[in-house]
């Protein structure tokens, strides 16, 4: 067991770490919430959902590969159950949105909805409190699934009994049912909802393919952070990068077949209230940023990742990795600020600040838990042939 425990100096060393750009990142967003409110919000929209996304990710890779009875990514699978394990604080990270609902949403004012015939419509749905008491229940099914799956997991370090393999199952396959039903409905209600007069029945799955493209994205840093500290480098072989990548590869084709489908249907139908979202996208600045998440969120991981070599070349997929959470931010940036900013991008160092306060402490929950357990699920029966994993 001692080889799959991390030395207590690195977690100290890690952790203070992460503590401290927590404290930077909470300081520097308290300031901006202080000396300007409305940016503040908009920009702590998108810092939320970047890290927040990444975690809707890996519960999902957990619930399939337990479907699936996945061997090949039981050597990689504890680091992404460390990171859902940190889902119940987006319950803490949900505060500031929740704050600023007024600063983000026109749903919100009563003046608004007075004056136009479609919000009062929509009214029941999008109003205040129906959207905060939505965004903790979404929160709570999302924790709910993850501890659980967390638990079983881990009791089988010391059990190795096939009972947890059977509830790993158990919990998965509703666990993946309400947890696309659950993210899509938080993707309207956070992202789709800041322009109300816009609909769209893909966004959802828009917003968690992005998602699942970055917790894999995450999961290959991990992992190489871990080989580089001299760890499971023969458990997380050059096998098991060959498959992380083929995921990457095969989710940046599947977020451009939805990104794709999403502008093409609206583009055929030619409606005035569905072109508009992507008419405010296709004008001013925003422009070359729509072009260079086409190129940047496709075209180029796409060619990257297309060759077997590619990924198996461990310092080609770290980077591949990096330009992939990098382009992730690109996206979710592109899908909030023209609603608030239409000439073009308007950059600002508090973009910056939410985004590493949200994200530290997610990262310090996910280094906690690393302390607590094994740091790879050593009492799956089946470790031994996941060891063994070949690629044909």
């Amino acid at each position: 067991m001692s080889s799959y425990e991390i030395d207590g100096a690195l977690w100290s060393r890690v952790r203070n770490a992460i503590a401290f750009l927590l404290l930077i990142g909470v300081a520097a967003s308290v300031a901006g919430a202080v000396t300007e409110p409305e940016r503040f919000y908009r920009s702590y929209l998108v810092g939320f959902l970047h890290p927040t996304s990444i975690l809707l990710g890996a519960l999902f890779f957990v619930m399939v590969m337990h479907i699936t009875g996945s061997v090949w990514s039981i050597t990689v699978r504890r680091f992404h159950e460390n990171l859902i394990g940190a889902l119940p604080l987006v319950a803490v990270a949900l505060v500031p949105v929740v704050l600023g609902i007024h600063h983000l949403y026109e749903w919100s004012h009563a003046e608004e909805v007075a004056h136009d015939t479609l919000l009062r419509g929509k009214a029941a749905w999008l109003n205040p409190q129906g959207f905060t008491i939505r965004a903790f229940i979404y929160v709570a099914i999302w924790s709910f699934f993850a501890l659980r799956l967390v638990h079983h997991s881990t009791a089988q370090d010391s059990t190795r009994s096939i009972d947890n393999t059977r509830s790993l199952k158990k919990y998965a396959a509703p666990g993946l049912f309400l947890g696309f039903i659950s993210v899509s409905l938080a993707s309207f209600d956070w992202v789709m909802s800041l322009a109300p007069h816009w609909y769209s029945t893909m966004f959802g799955v828009y917003f968690y393919a992005g998602g699942g493209w970055a917790s894999f994205a995450t999961l290959v840093l991990i992992c190489l952070a871990f080989r580089s500290a001299g760890m499971l480098r023969r458990e997380i072989n050059v096998e098991h990068y060959h498959d992380l990548g083929k995921w990457m590869f095969a989710l940046t084709v599947f977020w451009t077949y939805i990104a794709f489908c999403q502008y093409l249907l609206i583009w055929y139908a030619n409606l005035p209230e569905e072109t508009i979202w992507f008419r405010n996208r296709f004008v001013g600045g925003w422009a070359p940023m729509s072009v260079a998440l086409l190129f940047g969120h496709f075209f180029i991981p796409f060619l990257v990742l297309l060759p077997r070599a590619s990924k198996r070349n461990l310092k080609l997929l770290r980077a591949a990795a990096l330009w992939f959470l990098a382009m992730h931010y690109l996206d979710l940036y592109w899908m909030v600020m023209p609603t608030f900013y239409k000439d073009g991008p308007s950059f600002h160092w508090l973009d910056l600040a939410p985004l590493v306060a949200v994200g530290s402490l997610y990262a310090l929950g996910f280094w906690m838990r690393l302390k607590k357990h094994a740091i790879m699920a050593v009492g799956d029966l089946r470790l031994e042939q996941a060891l063994e994993h070949h690629n044909l």
